[in-house]
């Protein structure tokens, strides 16, 4: 499953490939698997991933259209 909803998050920060695979402690290849569905992401990867970015796991993996952690309180 490609998600396409990562790249999207890390190109609104500006935020290149190889510093998201730093924070997760993994190669820049390996996280490009992730963003292009060639590798299933952890758990753990997503929860890093939502917080990072302030949304929900709900949100990158495209069962939710709401973005922002806010709009899921509301």
């Amino acid at each position: 499953m490609k998600f396409k909803r990562l790249k999207d998050l890390r190109e609104d920060h500006d935020i290149y490939q190889k510093d998201i695979a730093n924070l997760l402690g993994i190669s820049q290849q390996y996280y490009s698997e992730y963003e292009n569905g060639k590798r299933t992401i952890p758990i753990v990867h997503l929860i890093t991933l939502a917080k990072y970015y302030g949304t929900s796991i709900d949100y990158i993996v495209g069962l939710s259209n709401k973005k922002n952690i806010s709009d899921n309180e509301t």
